[in-house]
């Protein structure tokens, strides 16, 4: 088939997808047929259509004119025989086989022998519907993220059956509508979603062990990992029913553990409860489409905590690295006295130094005057010796990932701390237990995994074994609040919530580069432009250290057994290669030497 030219595009279904594909089309200047069998989801658009453009008017995006010009180029219908005139049919109806496969079929008897057919799928398979389609070379599939107006990305799905000039044609529209398109094959999730869901499938089982309350899982992935939104409201938002059909298409594909939806998802769904558009799903909102959560008996109480905390004046920080200084740091900025220990005066008085530095930027960036820099610097003492951490209230330990180095820390500071002292780990995935086990204290130690830059990062995973006192665990819930940190509470297992949630997707884009289903660029793209993402998985992982995500991929591995946590042998590859990211000057990139 010849490139056809996509001026006239219809859109069937008019639900939050299908109007906002709408609205974006109208705006850059298509005709636009809207086709809805409910009169009343026809009449919904173009009021929401009217809202959206009147908004942009007041924000001064678009002028009147062309809003008048946007809304006289959307005409509404109810017979799918309007799709008659265009040149493109995105079809945006339920996420039902059947459903699509009907609509598809009978727009073969209705459109020019030349239009595109896309569905909107982001589940069912793209080869199937289009092999029932009587001309299967011009049907391909369109998705579009929500809300379509804001989000960029388009992922164009083809399949074996599709013609490169049908792909090329929606390809060029997606650029002329603002958006940034990525080829994909035909697979369940394309990229974002197969990324995606099976992280939100896991956060929703992590929440139904009842490992960490839903806050605590949402806010640790939105503090930890700079995400626009948790996982569990995320899933609220999306609808948990078609979470649930996501994830079962995927599963059918896969046959990944992983990716078998958590049996809680088929709860909800069958209650009804299927988030934001129910009013209630993981969470009770407002009213039935309200964005507004409302308390309810999961809520938990504020400032509740378990035990009488105990008194904390000074803190002592083990280790000389990045991280160590930058608790000393936090510390010292809410107004504790810090004792930082290294391994030797020199190490010790450079850790300072670099603790120096960093006030030093916060003053010339108007962050904090000279006056308190001074002060805050001076409540920090440098010693090379575990001995001066003798008489502190909290001790926290911050050197390197290594168990029996952690364990005979340990056991050295179980000797010089004083009675009642609280003893902490900032370990991401040894258990926190082992070093308990290491001294004659077990209830007195507990974990606080800060998160790097820790001035910066407002997270602190709480880590409480069987063994820690409810009074040491109140102690660092109040610690955090006065260093003005978000805490949340996890048990001790490897990757607690942020590493046990972030890894496996990581893993799982590896994956998707390593079986040549996308490139990293693209599958990065995805991940910023269709989810938000700050970084994408690769650029993270290079950020990170290949070897440090090696790493802890073993050890999720190992505690948990699941197939689907064995780490990619591409990144097993590359770190044996010394290939380790930024530090090393390549990982999955290659950056300039400094």
């Amino acid at each position: 088939m010849d490139r056809p030219t996509l001026t006239t595009v219809a859109v069937v279904g008019l639900g939050t997808m299908g109007t906002g594909i709408a609205e974006v089309l109208a705006r850059a200047g298509r005709e636009v047929i809207g086709i809805d069998t409910d009169e009343n989801a026809a009449r919904r658009a173009v009021a929401a259509l009217e809202a959206s453009t009147a908004r942009a008017v007041e924000r001064e995006r678009i002028t009147e004119q062309e809003r008048r010009d946007a809304l006289a180029r959307f005409r509404t219908f109810c017979d799918l025989q309007a799709a008659a005139e265009a040149d493109l049919v995105i079809e945006v109806v339920p996420e039902d086989y059947g459903l699509k496969q009907r609509v598809i079929t009978e727009l073969d008897g209705i459109v020019k022998p030349a239009a595109v057919i896309a569905t909107g799928t982001n589940a069912l398979s793209v080869t199937r519907l289009a092999a029932d389609s009587a001309h299967p070379e011009r049907v391909l599939g369109m998705h579009f993220f929500n809300p379509a107006p804001a989000m960029r990305l388009v992922e164009i799905v083809s399949c074996v059956l599709t013609s490169p000039e049908a792909v090329a044609a929606v390809t060029d529209l997606a650029v002329d509508l603002g958006k940034e398109p990525i080829p994909v094959g035909d697979r369940p999730g394309f990229v974002a979603d197969g990324l995606l869901f099976g992280y939100l499938n896991q956060a929703a089982a992590m929440y139904e062990s009842k490992y960490a309350t839903r806050e605590d899982i949402d806010a640790a992935m939105r503090l930890g990992c700079g995400l626009p939104m948790g996982p569990l409201a995320l899933l609220d938002l999306i609808g948990v029913d078609t979470a649930r059909t996501v994830l079962e298409a995927m599963y059918a594909e896969s046959r990944d553990r992983l990716h078998a939806p958590a049996p809680i998802l088929g709860q909800l769904s069958a209650a009804g409860l299927t988030g934001r558009k129910a009013g209630r799903g993981f969470y009770t909102y407002e009213a039935p489409g309200s964005a507004t959560v409302v308390p309810d008996a999961l809520t938990p109480r504020e400032g509740e905590l378990r035990g009488t905390p105990r008194q904390v004046r000074s803190v002592g920080v083990a280790g000389s690295g990045t991280m160590a200084s930058g608790i000393a740091e936090v510390f010292a900025k809410a107004g504790y006295d810090v004792v930082l220990v290294a391994r030797s005066d020199e190490k010790a008085r450079t850790a300072r130094d670099r603790i120096a530095s960093s006030l030093e930027r916060s003053v010339k960036k108007g962050r904090m005057s000279a006056e308190a820099r001074d002060e805050t610097l001076a409540r920090i003492t440098p010693a090379g010796s575990l001995s001066a951490l003798a008489e502190v209230d909290l001790a926290v330990e911050a050197v390197a990932e290594d168990l029996e180095v952690k364990k005979g820390l340990f056991a050295t500071l179980d000797e010089v701390c004083k009675p009642g002292a609280v003893l902490a780990t900032t370990t991401s995935s040894l258990p926190v237990v082992a070093c308990a086990r290491a001294t004659s204290r077990p209830q007195d130690v507990i974990g606080m995994h800060f998160f790097n830059p820790a001035p910066a990062m407002k997270l602190v995973e709480v880590v409480s074994t069987v063994l820690t006192g409810d009074d040491v665990h109140a102690t660092v819930r109040e610690v955090c609040a006065r260093i003005r940190k978000h805490p949340v509470d996890c048990g001790d297992r490897a990757g607690f919530i942020v590493n046990a949630l972030l890894f496996p997707y990581l893993n799982n884009a590896i994956k998707m580069v390593q079986e040549h289903y996308a490139d990293m660029d693209a599958v990065d793209a995805a991940m910023k432009l269709g989810g938000g993402y700050p970084m994408g998985p690769f650029e993270l992982l290079d950020v990170v250290g290949l070897d440090v995500s090696l790493a802890i991929e073993k050890v999720l591995h190992e505690e948990f057994r699941e197939p689907g946590l064995a780490p990619a042998p591409l990144l097993e590859h590359l770190v044996a290669a010394g290939c380790l990211g930024r530090k090393s000057g390549r990982g999955f990139r290659e950056y300039a030497r400094r």
